[in-house]
């Protein structure tokens, strides 16, 4: 590993290559002969693009290519293509034709980072998702990206999956599409599998690092993943993409779009099923999902609506595998028996389980089985052609459950009182109980956006509101005659309402110098009501009031060198697991943070380098600390201080014409202050052991990460890649203990692709991805609990393997 850091470092040395000729030139309006300032220039299979000036001219230094092929692109116009020969300085004037429609990227403008934008962010085209769109959940497809790590409960990609940025997981990453809320409002978490397949309807991704600019939704804690869909294609088309591999795995999608009828409609749609038995034992998935979305363009208007949903049935493999069972400890397998852990039977079954497959549950159908359906609409305004009015109405419909066998489980727990059978009193029963979860999601988001050569402004805000029912049903019992079938043992609502409003300006001082300021207004009111599965009470509310403030500015000194600086503040209220299981009088208080961000970037058109480096300061930070409630559940205490800091290197060199390398590298150090844990004490029953530790590393936080991507072109229309990825060790709780950690890993994926020309359809392309061609054992999450017992301390674990080489093969054929 230290071989490869070194060699990364020497790649991101800016000694590229410097070519020996130049192109100038000017981009004018087609029909007018204008200039069009701010025209983008890009070239194919380079790391440089060109910005127009107030007069539409650019220039390209140090090419040293004889064939170029350049993209043009402005808002409002259709984007230009051309192809020219450069065998010494030359001159070339683009035309750009003035678009009949408006362009589909402004219903997301007001929530996304601008390309003078003081903040840390990298945007992910449709062409960088399709590559390495091979069915497994968003966090696979953007896990090269810089500081992002991502899991799999099944072990594959498939199923339950999970990304952390920075260290920070999708509690606390803002995630949007089209700029509306998709975080869960109450857990403020993310879950991909109700989305199957959902990156064959995407069509870029941006995701910034930090707290990044202003937008609706979740507070951003760490990351902001912003996604548009996919645009409308001017001509009709049809697709099928078909995969197999591994595990039983099969995917199969169908897109389709009628293009531009009549210039002003246009209707596209996706259908598609993915299904896997995953690594682990019976962690089968079956999904399946749909995207349809219909536009209207206007002449100066966009009407566009969006449905898609997203429906899920897996087994649950939340369990995770003990490390006495990682390790083949037999002597630790029967302590999880002698110390009331496990029954004999569960002790057996792990017992004589494969060390890397082992699944806790056995239960038939032990299932999560959910579905969700989203509607979208949009409306767009070109007010004039500097003027854009943006807004939008959804709703969310959730519902589902998971189903769960339990064994001997107590009458009184489940509000029944014991009954009498032949002269016995029975107090117990072994039952299948589901949990549900019922709820709506529905507001309006809007924007105002104000843009110029000099000023770009946005005024943006929503309402959201979220109206969810839990509660759980006893579908089966070994002793039932006393209660009704589908006995309902508990039942509580969430109602959560929020709405937020920023201003957002980029000011350009003169031709070096940008100036930034944002600032949100959120204010956020939640109430549950009813009893818990443990039958507590639950009757609460809160209101929040947050202030948001942000700044930066840019400095771009000539083509090749661009430095930003920047401050940012996010406040972050308790999700509803951090109320629900805090003890009477001890409620969690709201989280801060202060985000420092100061980068450089350095590009060529045969390299780039970016350098970011960041503090991120938290105040009250929520963490676990190993104390639990007065009924036994885990809670999360506020830590007063505790912080991120970080040095991010991104970096990409084109080798030859036809092979590149691009590769990212983090080195943190993630650090909570005068920090004190908690175990059990099974000998004092009820209390809880207290011990003071100082400054700890943060869990799940690896002080180093890195990816790399090398890209090969033998010939043409092949392409391979071999895609690697480091993670450094991780801690899996606060203590920064080195008994209860994630071992590093390095893992290695080659993927292929072949397009094939045929004259009976417009396209075909063979693909075949070989993960983890190294065969790495590895781990990427775990928990633990801790307790004391006979004077002894002793821990009780659940670690994620993943899976050791693996394949999907896929054909995708365009008409």
């Amino acid at each position: 590993m230290k071989l490869f850091i070194r060699f990364f470092i020497l790649l991101l040395m800016p000694v590229f290559a410097t070519g020996q000729h130049s192109v100038s030139g000017v981009v004018l309006n087609k029909e007018t002969n204008e200039p069009l300032p701010g025209a983008h220039i890009r070239m194919e299979r380079s790391y440089h693009a060109v910005v127009s000036d107030n007069e539409g001219r650019f220039v390209i230094n140090e090419l040293n290519k004889n064939r170029v092929h350049f993209t043009v692109t402005f808002v409002g116009y259709e984007p230009l293509e051309k192809t020219a020969f450069i065998k010494s300085d030359t001159t070339l004037t683009f035309r750009l034709e003035p678009r009949a429609i408006m362009e589909e990227e402004v219903i997301i403008r007001g929530t996304r980072a601008g390309e003078n934008a003081p903040t840390t962010f990298q945007n992910m085209s449709e062409e960088e998702i399709e590559q390495v769109n091979m069915g497994q959940d968003l966090p696979y497809v953007m896990s090269l990206t810089p500081s992002a790590v991502a899991s799999s409960d099944a072990g594959a990609g498939v199923g339950y999956t999970g990304l952390r940025i920075r260290g920070t997981d999708l509690t606390r990453i803002n995630v949007t599409i089209n700029g509306i809320p998709y975080n869960d409002p109450e857990s403020q978490g993310v879950f991909w599998v109700n989305l199957p397949d959902f990156a064959s309807s995407v069509d870029n991704i941006q995701i910034q690092r930090g707290v990044g600019t202003s937008t609706n939704g979740a507070a951003a804690f760490g990351a902001t993943i912003n996604i548009q869909t996919q645009s409308t294609e001017t001509e009709p088309y049809a697709e099928i993409n078909s995969g197999a591999g591994s595990f039983n795995t099969f995917r199969n999608t169908v897109k389709a779009g009628t293009g531009l009828i009549g210039g002003k409609w246009a209707v596209d749609a996706r259908l598609s099923k993915i299904s896997s038995d995953g690594f682990i034992d019976r962690a089968e998935s079956n999904l399946r999902s749909f995207f349809v979305s219909g536009t209207y363009f206007g002449e100066k208007s966009i009407v566009k609506a969006n449905v898609f949903s997203g429906k899920e049935r897996t087994y649950q493999s939340w369990w995770g595998v003990p490390l006495v069972r990682l390790n083949n400890n037999p002597e630790g397998m029967q302590r999880y028996e002698d110390h009331g852990l496990y029954t004999p039977a569960e002790t057996e079954h792990m017992i004589n389980s494969d060390s890397r497959t082992y699944n806790y549950y056995t239960y038939e159908n032990e299932v999560d089985n959910y579905q969700q359906d989203h509607y979208q609409l949009f409306y767009s305004y070109e007010i004039n052609k500097n003027w854009l009015w943006n807004t939008a109405f959804h709703y969310t419909k959730g519902e589902g459950y998971f189903e769960q066998m339990k064994k001997g489980e107590d009458f009184a727990d489940y509000g029944l009182a014991p009954f009498t059978l032949n002269g016995e009193e029975v107090s117990s029963t072994d039952l299948v109980r589901q949990k549900w979860l019922d709820n709506d999601f529905y507001g309006l988001t809007w924007s105002l956006n104000h843009d110029t050569k000099q000023l770009k402004f946005t005024l943006g805000g929503g309402y959201n509101e979220y109206d969810g029912d839990h509660f759980g049903e006893i579908i089966w019992a070994q002793y039932a005659s006393h209660f009704d079938k589908d006995y309902e043992w508990y039942f509580n609502t969430g109602l959560k309402k929020v709405f937020n409003i920023y201003a957002k300006a980029n000011y350009q001082l003169n031709d070096i110098f940008s100036a930034y300021g944002d600032i949100q207004y959120r204010n956020v009111n939640y109430e549950i009501d009813g009893i818990h599965d443990d039958l507590r009470d639950l009757t609460q509310s809160h209101s929040f009031n947050f202030v948001n403030p942000k700044a930066g500015v840019q400095a771009s000194f000539n083509e090749h060198h661009t430095a930003y600086a920047s401050v940012a503040v996010s406040n972050r209220e308790p999700s509803r697991g951090n109320f629900r299981d805090a003890d009477p009088g001890e409620v969690p208080t709201s989280e801060t943070l202060t985000d420092y961000e100061l980068g450089y970037t350095y590009e060529t058109t045969q390299g780039k380098i970016a350098v970011n480096g960041y503090f991120m300061d938290y105040t009250d930070q929520l963490v676990l600390t190993g104390e639990i409630n007065n009924v036994g559940d885990p809670i999360m205490r506020n830590v007063k201080d505790s912080y991120r800091a970080g040095v991010e290197l991104m970096g990409g060199i084109r080798i030859l014409p036809n092979l590149s390398w691009d590769a990212n590298l983090t080195l943190s150090s993630n650090k909570i202050k005068n920090f004190t844990t908690f175990v059990d004490d099974w000998d004092n029953w009820g209390e809880q052991k207290e011990v003071y530790l100082g400054t700890t590393d943060i869990s799940f936080s690896p002080s180093i990460i890195s990816g790399s991507k090398i890209n090969w072109e033998p010939v043409d229309d092949l392409e391979l890649n071999l895609l690697s990825k480091y993670v450094g060790k991780q801690y899996i709780d606060n203590t920064a203990s080195e008994k209860r950690k994630l071992d590093p890993y390095f893992v290695n994926d080659i993927l292929i692709s072949y397009k094939i020309k045929t004259g009976w359809v417009e396209s075909m392309e063979l693909t075949l991805q070989v993960n983890n061609v190294l065969d790495e054992k590895y781990e990427t999450n775990a928990w633990v609990y801790r307790y004391i017992y006979g004077g002894e301390q002793y821990k009780m674990t659940g670690y994620f393997p993943q899976a050791g080489t693996n394949f999907m093969a896929g054909l995708k054929i365009s008409l």
